[in-house]
């Protein structure tokens, strides 16, 4: 077996309230392998989130360790996180966020831009990702102009920009009627699987679960293998 992509090791997380202090990850462990997607589920308030966020160092965990690539990141810098989650990780959300103004090539040139890539080498790059995703003649579109499946699609292209080793994904088809959302996932499938890449998606969805390669459960702030009704 290769070494993991994502290792989380022992991740805790506390909130402060008004009501007091909540913990929400309580020593919540998993590790994913290069080509896996792992389907993560739980009811809501049960922290998927905070664990997405502290996965893609988004939010620093207040004990454990995220280990990325072989590199851990517990006693990394503000700016060397950045610069990590920038280079390693991508994000795909229930709602794309995609620039208005900007047309669908646009939305997937610019993270490469800020990451130091040339223009060329961006449009090029862009236009590969998103004609495999089906998109090859929408690429001159606003969202305004596309499908939510679409816009869905340009975002999946846009968090694979940077060649990123993890892909974290928040209820990614959740906004989709169930023909679009099935699309959208194949895409995503694909497209991780094909660049050796790795994935933990949140999702409501149990029949779109079924589909990964595993999937795992929050209960009680840790992670536990899901087991089927």
């Amino acid at each position: 077996m290769c070494d993991p992509v994502l290792d989380l090791q022992d991740i805790h997380r506390t909130y402060v309230t008004e009501a007091g202090q909540l913990d929400v990850l309580k020593g919540a462990s998993l590790s994913l392998q290069p080509g896996e997607i792992v389907g993560l589920i739980g009811p809501s308030g049960s922290g998927k989130s905070s664990l997405l966020h502290a996965a893609g160092l988004l939010e620093r965990p207040d004990g454990g360790d995220v280990i990325i690539g072989g590199a851990a990141t517990r006693d990394l810098s503000d700016r060397e996180r950045t610069a990590l989650r920038r280079s390693e990780v991508g994000f795909v959300y229930q709602f794309h966020h995609l620039l208005p103004e900007f047309d669908a090539l646009e939305n997937v040139v610019l993270p490469q831009l800020v990451a130091g890539a040339s223009e060329r080498q961006a449009r090029e790059h862009a236009t590969s990702l998103l004609s495999g995703l089906g998109l090859a003649d929408r690429l001159t579109h606003s969202p305004a102009q596309l499908s939510g499946g679409e816009q869905q699609r340009v975002a999946i292209a846009r968090a694979l920009a940077n060649q990123p080793h993890v892909l974290l994904a928040d209820e990614p088809t959740g906004n989709l009627d169930p023909a679009t959302s099935d699309n959208v996932f194949s895409a995503l499938q694909s497209a991780v699987k094909d660049r050796g890449a790795a994935a933990l998606v949140a999702t409501h969805n149990h029949q779109l679960a079924e589909r990964m390669d595993r999937v795992v459960s929050l209960v009680e702030g840790q992670l536990v293998p899901f087991q089927q009704a």
